[in-house]
């Protein structure tokens, strides 16, 4: 099926080969952040490679007691986009890795 035992020693040797380099990909990914700013810098926001928002700033004339909820749309703006954006960066970080072999299920 593989053909001879040689074969398949050497296709599993690079397979955890490629799983070490994913592992390292993902620990460096947790260092990495991307930034984002929305409302013309009404809020900001860093996420990290694993979607943990690592800072959130709202200038002070973004809080209008008045009107809760375009404070509310700029969070979920700057975080929703901060997650596309995190998540860019993870699929280009792993397909350097993988190569683009598009690994089913979110795989990379």
């Amino acid at each position: 099926m593989f053909g001879n035992k040689a074969q398949m020693q050497n296709m599993l040797k690079k397979a955890r080969k490629m799983q070490e380099e994913l592992q390292k990909k993902q620990e460096a990914l947790k260092k990495q952040t991307i930034d984002v700013s929305v409302g013309g810098g009404a809020v900001a926001l860093t996420m990290n490679g694993e979607k943990q928002i690592v800072s959130l700033k709202i200038a002070k004339d973004a809080i209008d007691p008045e009107d809760p909820e375009m404070l509310e749309d700029l969070i979920t703006t700057a975080v929703n986009e901060a997650g596309k954006k995190a998540d860019e960066m993870v699929q280009k970080s792993m397909s350097e890795v993988t190569g683009g072999l598009g690994l089913p299920g979110g795989m990379f």
